[in-house]
């Protein structure tokens, strides 16, 4: 009867110490999306946040950094309508997808 324990137990432990911690050297698949050569910045989601509520923007949410270190987000204007925004990494709000937007980019995650 011990081993059946055993036996149930181990392989639980060890799936259970894998999702614990997290492996060196091992990158997302929201990682591994960017190039080996692309820069990624140290704008936070805060920063964009900021920036998006200093255009006139409230309630930022689903905030994601591209490769090309431009935050993207869906953020309520001024009428209360829902909005696909972007930022630039020099701080510069616009509408996703219209005049003036940034170009899409594969998303660090």
């Amino acid at each position: 009867m011990k081993w059946k324990t055993t036996f149930l137990a181990a392989p639980a432990l060890a799936l259970a110490a894998l999702m614990a911690a997290p492996a060196a050297g091992i990158v997302s698949p929201a990682q591994a999306a960017c190039g080996p050569g692309d820069h990624i910045n140290g704008s936070s989601a805060s920063w964009a946040r900021q920036k998006f509520q200093e255009a006139g923007y409230g309630k930022v949410t689903d905030l994601k950094k591209g490769c090309d270190n431009y935050w993207h987000g869906i953020a309520m204007t001024s009428g209360g309508q829902q909005q696909r925004v972007v930022v630039s990494p020099d701080g510069n709000v616009m509408k996703e997808g219209g005049d003036g937007a940034a170009p899409q980019a594969h998303f660090e995650g």
